[in-house]
């Protein structure tokens, strides 16, 4: 049964994303763990199947079955990017070198749809938060002009920055509370600008590479057969 199975021991990626990737982090910033489980073939195959990820949120850890990873890279998903691009890896088996060395294979400009309407929605939500009480949540504000930061550059350079050291300080002041929300709110709508501005421009091609993406899976999932 899946429950004589320890799935961890099958881990193939394993780093560190959030306040401590980006260079945000105070003495009291939690490490958030974040991977990639490539469970055997045989169990894969079996009628028990294979949960999506295994994750722990009190300890701050998730990992994604390979092929729900990948699904969600393909659609340019924020926090999987950022697992491909984080500094800080702690482990990485073979199999996921190769990834992590193609990782552009799967940057396209989806990036901009992605990023920009999440960015869009949840701005929404914390104008209604300064509206009914006075305040946003201004940790959640800090990481969303931050995602604006980083998606411009993924549209101009064709990669993803997770540190960002070059806005650290002002990004610091957001999440203490120490900007107004008409700065912060300024700042974001200059940033969607240039967002409009590096889509337009941008060299990346309209979809990632479906077809090395899949190929790389079946290579993997034929590694995984004992």
């Amino acid at each position: 049964m899946l429950r004589d199975h320890d799935l961890h021991a099958h881990v193939i990626y394993r780093c560190v994303v959030g306040s401590r990737a980006y260079g945000l982090e105070h003495a009291g910033s939690d490490t958030d763990l974040r991977g990639v489980y490539l469970p055997p073939a045989e169990l894969h195959w079996s009628l028990y199947g294979i949960p999506e990820q295994l994750e722990d949120s009190a300890a701050q850890v998730c990992y994604w079955e390979l092929q729900k990873f990948l699904g969600l890279a393909l659609k340019a998903n924020p926090g999987i990017l950022e697992c491909l691009y984080t500094p800080l890896v702690l482990h990485a088996a073979p199999v996921v070198q190769e990834l992590l060395h193609e990782r552009h294979r799967v940057l396209s400009r989806m990036v901009y749809q992605t990023f920009n309407g999440y960015v869009l929605s949840q701005f929404k939500r914390l104008e209604a938060d300064v509206r009914t009480t006075g305040a946003p949540r201004w940790k959640h504000a800090m990481h969303l002009v931050r995602l604006l930061v980083s998606g411009i550059t993924a549209l101009r350079e064709g990669h993803l920055p997770v540190r960002v050291d070059e806005h650290r300080e002002r990004l610091l002041r957001i999440r203490h509370g120490d900007a107004a929300w008409d700065e912060v709110n300024a700042w974001r709508l200059a940033l969607h600008r240039e967002f409009d501005a590096a889509y337009a421009a941008a060299a990346l091609p309209e979809r990632p590479d479906y077809a090395w993406v899949n190929d790389y899976l079946v290579r993997a999932r034929r590694s995984a057969v004992q």
